[in-house]
This record gives structure tokens, C-alpha cells and sequence, in this order.
């Protein structure tokens, strides 16, 4: 659970960022989960946009995509949802300090 501030650095961080994925009409199913985690596991902070045929509301679509995910909700705003979980072996992003580290060779 992210605290008032991670979630403040984390919405800085991922203000630059283009969504990488996008809820169509097919909802939240498992290709879309699938594609989520794959984004998460290389990103660890990314953006999702719902959009406008999307059978589910933004809300609905960000709770239901972290927890299928293990995911963080860090904002939702407009049709944008961005999306936080740290990588468990060798995080890059501190969301207590708001910055991006250099991956571990």
C-alpha cells in the first residue's frame, strides 16, 4: 500500500509518460492483464488509458487491473490510470525519494 507521498513522487515520475497499454471493448480480460504485467515488469510505473468503448468505468478498470496485477493504483485521472509495482529482485524506481536508479548489471 503506497503512502500520500509515494503516491505524489510516483504521479511526478509518471507525468512524462505515454500510455502503454489500453482497455478496449474486451474490458479488463487476460490478454490484457497479461500485457499489463508484462509492462509492469519492465517498466514498474506505467500508464493505461480506458478507452471510450470500454464497457467498464476507469475507477472499476484501475481496481480490478491491480489487483489481477499486484499492482499499486498511484493516480487515476481522466481516462488514465498509472499503474505502480516494483520489480522484487532489483527495484529501479524509489517511490519514497520520487527517482529512477540505474539497473544493476
Amino acid at each position: 500500500m503506497l503512502t500520500g507521498k509515494q503516491r505524489r513522487n510516483l504521479r511526478a515520475l509518471g507525468h512524462k509518460l505515454q500510455p502503454i497499454v489500453q482497455v478496449g471493448k474486451g474490458g479488463v480480460d487476460d490478454g490484457l492483464v497479461d500485457a499489463v504485467n508484462q509492462a509492469l515488469a519492465d517498466h514498474e510505473l506505467i500508464k493505461i488509458k480506458v478507452g471510450e468503448g470500454a464497457p467498464v468505468e476507469r475507477d472499476e478498470a484501475a481496481d480490478a487491473i491491480a489487483a489481477r496485477t499486484k499492482s499499486d493504483v498511484a493516480q487515476v485521472l481522466g481516462r488514465t490510470i498509472l499503474l505502480y509495482r516494483p520489480d522484487p529482485t532489483d527495484p529501479r524506481i524509489d517511490p519514497s525519494k520520487g527517482v529512477r536508479t540505474a539497473r544493476k548489471a
